[in-house]
């Protein structure tokens, strides 16, 4: 009997569906649309912030998955945006973010951010307030306070995340994880991170010729958080990162790519301690110059780091300007180290392993260790690698948060970008002046000098000069988006 009504109720549905199909010619969108057709309701729309440039190839990157529509653009420079407008004619094109975002909240899902680091935190923060996923270039934050902040509001607001340090999905990373984790190396005490940049001046005046401010140009929304300043040549749209009000030096562009290997791989989470040495450079008069405005051309940082994974605490050594550690024994003399300019050296207590930048061409040392390597892949790889950072990141956000694995989300990026700009904290204490004893004497402080880090309360415990540069003060106009943990 229940067999029967469970026909016949069949057979009812089956007739009362083909009365409602006649009667109201109801037909599937994929049926209109043909084969390969997505639905809208199927699309994640994206709102980009900052789109000339890298933000460029970010949209790109995106739009490689079919599922991504680019609906609205917005940036401060006509001129750099011009390429993205071509690209996107469909997209509605904005100059001010927060009119973007007030305006149109409600006909996007996403925002891509790409200006420069000091806005990076006020425009994510407000858009993960609207519910909005964010994918954020690198680093994170310009301040150790906002990268805190924003880690947490990823979880408070239930938004999908992304870094843009796209190397972080590739194989070569996935790799050195799992010959970690099979024991080839051992427990990791030491590890060196090292790059050619900058590759833009620093440890230079700020220029004292003032220029006219192009026509495409909104000077006062890309200065944006950043104090008011006279307009400078050459400041945009590459050479802000040498300035402290606005980048994050060396560290900053390049520490999220080549630092993410090892963080992840040996599970670090916060520094201790952290110190410092910097380039100089002199006079005509011998005399050191003093530009703390500036980032400084070079510099060592080392600071210790816990780790998930191991007893033993890392001692990280970061190096730029073109600084490199010494090169391991089991280098032979026309390998190559890194990848020339930038590199990335573990060294444990059984083993070495050197990759270059983004993780790429990982490999044992000595290299004949590899000839006989057989590890098994027991982590996920990302589908296309670096531009699978990029669609991964879409599919992820349509698919809702905590429903799939991202490999650089906030709760990975936040307290790496957060570590980083500790070193970047180390930099700019290192240069603190303060009046002497005599008249014209300087003192400096900060130099010679290990500082200790507290990581739960955000200070250095031993120097409380240093706790300026945790965070900074936005300007007026800037300052109404607050920040609460």
């Amino acid at each position: 009997m229940k067999q029967e009504k469970s026909k016949t109720s069949r057979r009812d549905f089956v007739k009362t569906a083909g009365v409602a199909a006649a009667g109201f010619m109801i037909v599937p969108r994929h049926v209109l649309g043909g084969k390969g057709y997505i639905a809208p309701s199927d699309k994640l729309l994206i709102a980009g912030v900052g789109v000339g440039g890298k933000g460029q190839s970010d949209l790109a990157g995106f739009a490689k998955n079919p599922k991504a529509e680019i609906a609205f653009l917005c940036d401060v420079d006509d001129r750099r945006a011009a390429n993205s407008v071509k690209a996107f004619p469909k997209a509605k094109y904005y100059k001010d973010w927060r009119e973007m975002i007030d305006k149109e909240r409600r006909h996007f899902d996403a925002v891509s951010v790409s200006t420069p680091d000091h806005n990076h935190a006020i425009v994510a923060l407000e858009a993960m307030r609207r519910k909005k996923h964010v994918y954020v270039q690198k680093p994170l934050t310009h301040d150790i306070y906002e990268a805190r902040v924003l880690t947490e509001a990823a979880k408070k607001y239930k938004v999908v995340t992304q870094m843009g340090n796209q190397g972080s999905s590739s194989d070569g990373s996935a790799s050195i994880t799992e010959w970690y984790n099979a024991g080839l190396i051992g427990e990791v005490h030491t590890v060196y991170a090292w790059t050619n940049r900058p590759v833009w001046p620093q440890g230079i005046p700020w220029p004292a010729t003032k220029s006219v401010v192009p026509k495409e140009l909104d000077w006062n929304l890309w200065l944006g958080t950043a104090p008011y300043t006279e307009y400078v040549d050459k400041l945009v749209p590459f050479n802000w990162r040498g300035w402290w009000e606005y980048g994050t030096g060396a560290i900053g562009d390049m520490g999220c790519h080549m630092v993410d290997v090892p963080f992840k791989t040996l599970g670090l989470t916060y520094a201790t301690d952290v110190d410092c040495s910097v380039g100089s450079i002199y006079n005509d008069q011998g005399q050191r110059n003093y530009f703390p405005d500036s980032c400084p051309p070079s510099s060592h940082v080392t600071m210790t780091i816990n780790s998930s994974k191991q007893v033993t605490p890392v001692r990280l050594h970061w190096m730029d300007g073109g600084i490199q550690p010494e090169r391991p024994a089991e280098l032979g003399p026309e390998e190559r180290f890194g990848d020339g300019g930038n590199g990335v050296l573990f060294i444990g207590t059984k083993g070495k392993i050197l990759c270059d930048a983004y993780g790429r061409n990982p490999r044992l040392l000595p290299v004949s260790k590899m000839d006989d390597l057989n590890v098994p892949e027991t982590l996920p790889r990302v589908p296309g690698q670096e531009e699978g950072h990029y669609t991964q990141w879409v599919d992820a956000s349509i698919a809702g948060y905590g429903k799939m694995e991202l490999r650089s989300d906030f709760a990975i990026s936040g307290p790496l970008t957060e570590a980083l700009l500790v070193g970047n904290l180390a930099i700019r204490a290192y240069d603190i002046r303060v009046p002497g004893a005599n008249p014209n004497s300087f003192q400096y402080p900060g130099r010679n000098k290990k500082f200790l880090w507290d990581s739960a309360n955000m200070k250095i415990t031993n120097f409380d000069l240093a706790n300026q540069f945790v965070q900074r003060k936005y300007r007026e106009g800037f300052d109404d988006f607050k920040f609460k943990l």
